[in-house]
């Protein structure tokens, strides 16, 4: 077998390996490949990321890089099979492949959408809306985020080569930061492979990613209060790096994604018989085979009621005796090895440890069956379970994380006690409840929510649709607090602000318009040369105003709009009734109808660029209006969001004056425009 020399890229360029390692398969023992980066000049690798790369990001909007992003999901998922052969290498069956690549792919894929739904196509971010300062407002505040200037470092972990890379990537590029990925060298085939697609399909510009297979050499000496680090592995190297005394004086962001002794509580209520509980065991048995359970979110305690220990322990046995080791290029097998031998030796040795106080009740490391392969040569272990008698008084299983196909069932006596042995793991990735009680939910919600950075419930209701315990999803918070690392990844746009420096602004409205790109009351307004709904999406200015003729609101008014409607609120039929209310001077109109005039006094009837109203934010009632009162109406072209090549977004800022002039409604409405 031809062994694989694994590169760096770096500085637009390829380096092969040098002060090269031995990379062995997890299959077969037999060395497949070498890594080295002794040849990298870290000094210029980090000078290209925020010289090249960092100006050309930041030059884009956030929609052209979310884009990108698109643009990119597809060229890898156009050639994912080519991963598919080399992540069998590194233990990996197909189904975990798919977790891997397909699941990279799909991150990608999430945050170009998000990027392009909740996010403006701009250079700054808003975070929040306009705070007022002053009495007059000629002085207003507002929190904007703008890319960090520097350059981001992943440090990745062995077990997701393809997902971990691509899960950090997804929202530091749409951030507009470049990248520096350092996978683990144990599986860094794979994701060079992954990495060499990327450069090949030209997407991004030079100096957004480059990639660094074996030591980081001094790379982390050359960082700086705008960059960032975000690593993944375990609680002792991420301690290591974290204390580096450059990265504490320079104020460099540090992002930690660590050890994890994820809990699953089995409620009360899900006794053996109950869908919860059977929903328990296939999870329970996945999570310790999927990857060989090497996941960060793997269940490692399994908490559940004392009287249901011993079916617990029985039924999911049996399932586990069902799952085939071996090869994982075979179609039958369902747990491959573990990513190394060194990796197999730790987490013997910590079971071991967890052997101390508790027994093993399924699976023995060293009688055991693998199909395909050699068991005495590759990584393989079959799934170990171990029950935990006294849960109170053992302290290993709460504090040692066996990062492979173990876990440890114990009771718990009450609800208040299960969360307590789950808090006692002092900070998590996940947790999860099996319940169909909505009042266990809360209990667990409220007394655990604080040390795990997310709780999966599962019932019956949700099974065939959820994800599952040890997914996560790039909507929704990875992360968790404590021993987890104290730190968060994913999370939708949350994700993207970890590459971004958040600050507030102060000034006029003018300034603030011109600084967010969008425009904020008390801005001067441009008066239209048409009725803005006739000017299409690419000629219409920030500050476009229309100001509308008034229109009166009678009695009669009122009294149609609540037959018609049915909305006969005593408010706005009751004069007496509505006097007594201290928010009416007496019948008001409604607000709904206020909406409607409003409406009908602004919208250019014909056909023109307004393609569709889609909705309305924000929608304020600031003061009642009672029959004789007039309104009319300041429509202003607020911001400019999404966009593609037939049509965009345009928020409007559309305030309602009576005849005082007093604003008595406001809201933004949305249009797709032309």
């Amino acid at each position: 077998m031809t062994i694989m020399q694994i590169r760096s890229f770096a500085n637009g360029a390829w380096i092969g390996p040098a002060d090269a390692r031995p990379i062995m398969s997890a299959v077969t023992g037999e060395v497949i490949a070498e890594a080295g980066s002794g040849a990298v000049d870290f000094a210029a690798m980090a000078e290209h990321a925020r010289t090249v790369g960092g100006p050309a990001l930041r030059g884009m909007t956030f929609h052209e890089r979310a884009g990108k992003l698109k643009e990119l999901a597809q060229y890898l998922n156009e050639r994912r099979e080519e991963l598919y052969a080399l992540s069998f290498l590194t233990g990996a069956t197909k189904a975990d492949s798919l977790i891997d690549i397909d699941g990279g792919i799909a991150t990608l894929f999430v945050y170009s959408s998000k990027g392009r739904r909740e996010m403006p196509d701009s250079q700054v971010f808003l975070d929040g809306g306009i705070e007022p300062l002053s009495r007059s407002g000629t002085f207003v505040g507002q929190h904007i985020c703008t890319p960090l200037q520097g350059l981001a470092v992943h440090i990745n972990a062995f077990n997701f080569p393809v997902w971990g890379m691509l899960e950090k990537l997804a929202p530091t590029l749409l951030a507009g930061v470049p990248a520096i990925v350092k996978p683990a060298t144990a599986t860094c085939y794979l994701t060079e492979a992954c990495f060499a697609m990327i450069v090949e399909s030209g997407v991004f510009p030079e100096g957004s990613v480059q990639l660094v297979t074996g030591g980081t050499g001094d790379l982390l000496d050359r960082l700086g209060a705008q960059d960032v680090v975000s690593f993944t592995g375990s609680a002792e190297t991420a301690l290591m790096l974290r204390s580096k005394s450059g990265l504490i004086e320079r104020s460099v962001r540090f992002v930690a994604e660590q050890d994890s002794l994820n809990a699953s509580i089995l409620g009360p209520d899900a006794q053996p018989g109950t869908p919860e509980f059977d929903l328990f065991i296939r999870e329970a048995a996945r999570e310790m085979t999927v990857k060989a359970g090497q996941k960060c979110t793997a269940i490692r305690r399994m908490i559940v009621p004392s009287e249901c220990q011993d079916a617990v322990i029985d039924v999911l046995s049996q399932r586990l005796s069902s799952v085939t080791v071996g090869d994982p290029a075979l179609e039958a097998t369902r747990m491959g090895p573990l990513a190394s031998t060194g990796q197999r030796v730790d987490v013997l040795t910590k079971a071991g440890i967890i052997a101390t106080e508790c027994r093993r009740v399924f699976g023995d490391p060293d009688d055991f069956e693998v199909e395909g392969a050699d068991r005495e040569k590759g990584a393989f272990l079959p799934p170990m379970l171990f029950h935990c008698p006294d849960p109170d008084a053992a302290t290993s299983v709460h504090v040692v994380e066996a990062f492979g196909p173990v876990a440890t069932v114990m009771g718990y006596r009450d609800l208040g006690h299960a969360v307590d042995l789950a808090n006692r793991g002092q900070g998590s990735l996940v947790a999860s409840v099996f319940t169909h009680d909505p009042a266990v939910a809360r209990t667990v919600a409220l007394g655990a929510a604080a040390w795990h950075g997310r709780l999966y419930f599962a019932d019956r209701d949700s099974a065939r649709e959820a994800t599952g315990h040890g997914s996560p999803l790039p909507h929704m918070v990875h992360g968790g607090p404590g021993r987890a690392g104290g730190g968060e990844e994913l999370g939708g746009v949350r994700g993207v602000l970890h590459y971004m420096q958040r600050t507030a602004v102060q000034g006029s409205p003018a300034v603030l318009s011109a600084i967010g790109d969008a425009w904020v009351p008390g801005a001067p307004e441009i008066e239209a040369p048409e009725h803005p709904f006739r000017i299409p999406f690419d000629r219409l200015r920030l500050g476009e105003t229309i100001h509308t003729a008034a229109r009166e609101i009678t009695l009669e008014d009122i009294e149609h709009f609540a037959e018609f409607t049915g909305d006969t609120f005593y408010a706005h039929m009751d004069e007496e009734a509505a006097a007594a209310n201290p928010f009416f001077p007496g019948r008001v109109a409604h607000g709904y109808l206020i909406l409607s005039f409003a409406a009908g006094l602004f919208v250019e009837p014909a056909p023109g660029p307004v393609l569709a109203n889609y909705g309305l934010d924000n929608l304020r009632f600031q003061k009642p209006v009672s029959p004789g009162d007039t309104v009319r109406v300041r429509l202003t072209v607020k911001q400019k969001t999404r966009r593609n090549a037939e049509y965009g977004e345009v928020r409007w800022d559309v305030a309602v004056f009576n005849q005082h002039d007093e604003q008595v409604a406001s809201y933004d409405l949305l249009t797709m425009n032309a």
